[in-house]
């Protein structure tokens, strides 16, 4: 399985029309047909030391292989997301791994 995490962090004068057209947007996403598994969170309560919790959202989404996932990158609802939504943070960062 190919794994990609995107956490963002939203830009923070932000007003609520603009988190929700966010999180329409990206909620969006999940209808690509190379994924196997999507979600979209904030962070949780949990609290140690290891833990990042200052991202605003976290999208995990989950393909068989990496070809599941460049479909993905050039989907035109990913484009899309990201053409319509990239004004709205100021930071994110990804994570992407295979398996073992």
């Amino acid at each position: 399985m190919f794994v990609h995490v995107v956490n963002f962090w939203l830009k923070k004068d932000l007003t609520d029309a603009e988190r929700q057209q966010f999180v329409d947007g990206v909620q969006k996403l999940g209808a690509i047909e190379s994924l196997v598994t999507f979600n979209i969170g904030k962070p949780a309560t949990t609290d140690r030391p290891v833990i990042d919790r200052s991202y605003d959202y976290c999208e995990l989404t989950i393909f068989n292989d990496e070809a599941g996932h460049d479909i993905y990158q050039v989907h035109p609802l990913h484009l899309k997301f990201i053409d319509d939504c990239k004004h709205l943070w100021e930071k994110v960062l990804i994570y992407d791994s295979e398996t073992v």
